[in-house]
């Protein structure tokens, strides 16, 4: 992996996760798993990065994290509620602190009324409660680009939730 600014935002995480002792669990639906890529790219990440889920479909979604079929029937894979639902299951089913989830388009097809190429939601869920959602309308920048935006986005949220993040006084995997 070449890109710089990738490199840096995962390697602020992974150290701001291990002088807390926590550990994280990744939820990747529209970027197939570049999150996780990215702290793995980074050596020593094995004490902070558990496992990624990566769950394309909606059927992954429910059989891997969880996500109930209601969530998708009414709001739609490509939701708060979904993103929601995927981080809480990406902490139900690993033994971490922290999880961060992506659901969206990427383009350049999958446009749907209403949720045009380019809109992804994030997820950000600790084990002790807090949850930070946001999304993002990034638009039709090329499928590339929209993946690489939501690698820096989860990112950036996973560095927010581990700086509100008390240290773990024993250390290790939760």
């Amino acid at each position: 992996m070449a890109d710089k600014e990738l490199l840096v935002a995962a390697e602020t995480v992974l150290n701001l996760c291990k002088s807390k002792k926590l550990t994280l669990a990744t939820a990747e639906s529209c970027t197939g798993g570049l999150v996780a890529a990215a702290l793995s790219e980074i050596p020593g990440s094995s004490l902070v990065l558990d496992r990624g889920f990566v769950t394309y479909s909606n059927e992954a979604k429910q059989q891997m994290l969880g996500v109930t079929p209601a969530t998708i029937d009414v709001y739609g894979a490509v939701s708060t509620a979904c993103a929601e639902e995927m981080a809480k299951g990406a902490l139900a089913h690993a033994s971490v602190d922290l999880a961060i989830s992506i659901t969206g388009i990427a383009g350049p097809t999958g446009a749907v009324r209403g949720k045009p190429i380019g809109l992804v939601y994030f997820c950000a869920a600790s084990r002790s409660g807090r949850v930070i959602a946001h999304y993002r309308k990034y638009g039709d920048i090329g499928r590339a680009n929209v993946r690489r935006e939501c690698v820096l986005q989860a990112l950036a949220m996973l560095q927010e939730l581990a700086e509100k993040e008390e240290p773990r006084p024993q250390g290790g995997k939760s």
